[in-house]
């Protein structure tokens, strides 16, 4: 395959068109009378046409045929996709999860949609407000076949094999250790070359954003500039009454039959793009004196709440780096949160869980309740040397916050056979190190 080309920058306003077909994009106006080439010419709207100019979203597409061209949508099976949040009675515990299992490609096909299962997720569809959390598993690409939510934006973390993304907009490909941002209404449809996996985090009404930088300056963390954009590519493929587009829509899914691949974009330009990240590129941001840091300094996405520094989702990352930090107990603290942190593991191993969190595999920390280091963790960062190291070398772990409270799911809890029963098992043999005659204890140095 080609390497392939994107454009650079996050939420720019940008243009593009298929070399194949020079001056395919308007000149001065958005929606000509006769466009360039015979093409139609068609907006997606990702805001409020009345949204102010900073948070306004669309992109114009120059098409051979508009997406309108379909027959009817039918509802069909949603197989583990849902919204409902009340399968199964609310369960505070700590929970993990071992490795999702891939189904076999010798025993059974499954592509991206099929292999959609959702693990936990909060809030309504139909108000715009909420988020759910996926794992998908396939060992097949999409054939004939593409997929766009209506309900919201999808943001796809690979863990394991490649994955090739065909959109309205071009082709991007992402890899484990890459992110990217499908929003909400583009079609998409994903190659894929081995057995894979990973997780996708969903996001009802509201987009992802950079967080903002407030005293850190003017840079840092994710650089608008490492943000990748595809450049226009399209087909001009028949397959009559042969493809499939699938719309999820109000938690529900539903197909509807076409004559033409979807990919039929010659030309574009907006700010309403799918877009893709490569995580080695984030500048982090870390204390260089004592303790340790809250782990918001590792933000890279965020996706905010109407009430300021209350996010409905950020995507944080625990990348490689430096821990420096003096009279500190260096990995992270014990905590209790308001907030509901799920994490997974791309790579390596997590620097609080060297055992038993696996690549592929995830967590969930419910709001309020505690967690934190194991005992093993413990008692090794108590008595280290404290010099200058290398933390999470050859790991990526990251996690998916959010201000609501998480329902899981009857796959989640049951189906997926994957629960880890004797996680709670990994804090009892904390023990107690009270001095209650010695106000200080000797330390490691």
């Amino acid at each position: 395959m080609a390497e392939l080309k994107y454009i650079s920058g996050f939420g720019n306003e940008c243009a593009s068109e298929d070399p194949r077909c020079p001056g395919s994009l308007p000149e001065g106006q958005n929606n000509p009378q006769v466009c360039p080439y015979n093409l139609y010419a068609e907006q997606l709207s990702g805001s409020a046409f009345t949204c102010p100019r900073s948070t306004n979203k669309r992109s114009w597409l120059y098409r051979i045929l508009p997406s309108v061209s379909h027959k009817p949508f039918e509802s069909i099976d949603e197989g583990h996709v849902t919204h409902n949040w009340d399968e199964v009675d609310p369960d505070p515990n700590q929970l993990r999860w071992k490795p999702f299992e891939i189904p076999k490609a010798s025993q059974k096909k499954v592509d991206f949609v099929s292999g959609l299962h959702t693990l936990c997720g909060a809030g309504d569809i139909k108000s715009n407000n909420g988020l759910a959390i996926h794992i998908f598993l396939c060992n097949t690409s999409m054939e004939n076949r593409c997929f766009y939510n209506s309900d919201g934006d999808f943001l796809i973390v690979p863990q394991k094999g490649n994955l090739l993304i065909y959109t309205e907009f071009g082709k991007m490909l992402v890899q484990p250790n890459e992110i990217c941002v499908i929003q909400r209404g583009m079609r998409f449809s994903i190659d894929v070359f081995e057995e894979t996996r990973g997780y996708l985090l969903e996001v009802y009404g509201v987009h992802f954003e950079l967080p903002d930088l407030g005293p850190i300056g003017a840079n840092g963390l994710a650089n608008p500039r490492d943000f990748l954009i595809p450049v226009a590519w399209y087909e001009d493929r028949q397959v009559p009454g042969g493809y499939t587009v699938i719309n999820k829509y109000q938690g529900k899914l539903f197909a509807a039959k076409q004559d033409v691949s979807p990919f039929n974009v010659v030309a574009w330009h907006g700010n309403y793009t799918p877009y893709k990240y490569n995580l080695k590129n984030f500048m982090v941001i870390n204390s260089v004196a004592f303790d340790h840091a809250d782990p918001s300094i590792f933000t890279v996405l965020t996706a905010k709440s109407v009430r300021p520094g209350v996010a409905i989702a950020d995507f944080v990352i625990f990348p490689p780096r430096w821990g420096v930090a003096d009279k500190t107990f260096r990995p992270p603290y014990y905590h209790r949160n308001c907030m509901s942190e799920f994490m997974g593991l791309i790579r390596g191993h997590y620097e609080a869980k060297q055992g038993g969190f696996l690549p592929g595999g995830g967590s969930l920390h419910s709001t309020m309740t505690p967690h934190g280091p194991d005992a093993d963790c413990f008692e090794k960062a108590s008595k280290a040397k404290l010099a200058p190291e290398r933390i999470a070398d050859g790991t990526m772990a990251f996690m998916f916050e959010s201000s609501l409270s998480l329902a899981v799911t009857k796959w989640g809890l049951k189906a997926s056979r994957c629960l880890d029963e004797n996680y709670y098992k990994c804090w009892e043999p904390l023990k107690s190190h009270f001095t209650p005659n010695s106000r200080n204890p000797t330390e490691p140095n």
